[in-house]
């Protein structure tokens, strides 16, 4: 399962309607969540800093949802109010678990028509040219494998504390 590849996937019609009536709150909490993890660790904060105001929507088109956050002094949070968002980028699941994985980069997904940005283009040229200049370690689905996770749940029951 070394090199995984990601299959190509649109999720089903019905799960983008039933994600469009659900709570958007949810699953943008674990967004902001996983980005204020990673701030100042693996995401440096200086390259951040023309972003600091700014409104996002992060627009997952098959499965109806709408993730709305805001990044500041302090880190990213998730917006309650109904402005405009400064910039919103839009892809499928799919597109997004590509670019995590670092099989797909931004502008072929994006000269393909598979992300789509909308509002201030220069905020989202921004936004871009910083991911790509940070070195985030490569996501590695494979490991997420059912038998993976018990490998190596098993290798940490099986190491002696504070060894």
């Amino acid at each position: 399962m070394k090199n995984f590849k990601l299959p190509d996937f649109t999720l089903p019609a019905p799960l983008a309607r039933l994600g469009a009536k659900l709570p958007q709150l949810p699953p943008t909490l674990a967004l902001v969540t996983g980005l204020n993890l990673v701030l100042g660790r693996l995401l440096p904060r200086e390259p951040l800093e023309p972003l600091i105001g700014k409104r996002f929507t992060i627009r997952v088109l098959d499965a109806g949802m709408s993730l709305r956050f805001a990044y500041g002094q302090r880190g990213f949070r998730p917006l309650f109010d109904a402005a405009a968002p400064d910039l919103t980028i839009s892809a499928r699941s799919r597109d997004f678990l590509a670019l995590l994985m670092r099989e797909e980069d931004p502008d072929t997904l994006f000269f393909n028509r598979r992300l789509l940005m909308e509002g201030d283009t220069d905020l989202g040229l921004l936004v871009k040219n910083t991911l790509d200049g940070i070195d985030l370690p490569r996501f590695d689905a494979a490991r997420l494998a059912p038998s993976e996770l018990l490998h190596r749940l098993r290798a940490r029951l099986a190491t002696p504390h504070g060894a």
